[in-house]
């Protein structure tokens, strides 16, 4: 019997992952034997500070690929969110498979279900999150927003606790633990709320050079979803956005073209830009990934022309200041 070791972070969302994976492989493969491989990141370990004062997202990653890299297991489950888009994987490893995408889409949760507009004048609302502060705040300057860390679990438990009016969470994560609608919530639409680019859906990374693998994972690829997050990804890439920038990126394949939408803000959500570009796409096409990446670049140069770059440096200056006075 093969037997496949997955490499993943130890919180409740890592492993309904990392558990969903393997089920959809053995679904294919029912000789296959799955083990897990249990790492706690330093993200994990530091819950007082938002991710951007210590790292960013990707000490969620780098600290599960490093355990793939030493062969103590054959590949890693990552929320595709959590891989930075400025920082390169490591030599030799590639993210391997894209399998089925989740609701990319943000939601707001409440302990009755109310929508954004409903909260109460200065309602509380917590969430880490730039992109989405700097979003939610157009729409609701009056509202106050608070630094909020933890798992799905923590957060809901700290909003019925009365630590905060209101969360916000990704769909994704409440849809995959099975919380959704046991969970008071409200989606909130592109149009109010751009997602996270690449949020929703999951990475596998693993060795490139690892042909047998590559040939399994196959078996449970969404070419879809690869499509999507490859224009995601490759305007990210071209912004050389980082942790403490405010950018959203959400594609959408549908009849044939490809959209893709854009927003990259200041650190204080003062000045928003936004770029939206679609081209027809065949998935199956053999060029489809290339021009899919196109697409992301293509936004990514209106952006830019608007003076995108600046944002994305003036709030790394921010980001900083505001963590020297923090400390």
């Amino acid at each position: 019997m093969k037997t496949l070791r997955i490499a993943t972070r130890g919180s409740n969302l890592a492993l309904v992952q990392t558990r969903w994976v393997g089920s959809q492989l053995r679904s294919h493969f029912p000789d296959l034997a799955i083990e897990e491989v249990h790492v706690r990141t330093q993200g994990d370990r530091i819950q007082d500070r938002p991710l951007a004062q210590v790292g960013g997202k990707g000490l969620f990653v780098s600290e599960v690929e490093a355990v793939v890299v030493r062969g103590d297991a054959d590949f890693a489950v990552h929320s595709l969110k959590d891989v930075p888009g400025d920082v390169p994987l490591a030599e030799g490893m590639g993210i391997l498979c894209v399998p089925v995408r989740e609701d990319p889409r943000d939601v707001l949760v409440t302990v009755d279900g109310i929508d954004l507009q409903s909260l109460k004048r200065g309602a509380k609302v917590g969430t880490t999150s730039r992109r989405r502060v700097v979003q939610l705040q157009r729409q609701r300057p009056d509202l106050n927003f608070v630094p909020l860390r933890g798992n799905i679990e923590t957060r809901v438990r700290k909003l019925r606790e009365g630590q905060c009016d209101a969360i916000v969470l990704a769909a994704a994560g409440l849809s995959r633990t099975g919380a959704l609608e046991a969970t008071p919530h409200v989606v909130l639409p592109p149009e109010i709320c751009l997602p996270a680019v690449g949020q929703g859906a999951l990475a596998i990374e693993g060795a490139l050079s690892d042909d047998a693998l590559r040939a399994q994972l196959e078996a449970i690829e969404d070419r879809s979803g690869r499509i999507q997050i490859t224009a995601e990804r490759a305007m990210l890439q071209k912004l050389e956005g980082n942790c403490h920038s405010s950018i959203a990126g959400h594609a959408s394949a549908a009849e044939g073209r490809l959209k893709l939408e854009a927003m990259v803000a200041s650190y204080d959500g003062d000045r928003m830009l936004s770029a939206a570009s679609d081209t027809y796409l065949d998935l199956g096409a053999p060029d489809a990934a290339e021009r899919a990446a196109e697409l992301g670049e293509e936004v990514a140069s209106h952006l830019l022309s608007q003076g995108a770059h600046d944002l994305i440096r003036q709030a790394e200056v921010s980001a900083m200041q505001t963590q020297l006075t923090s400390n």
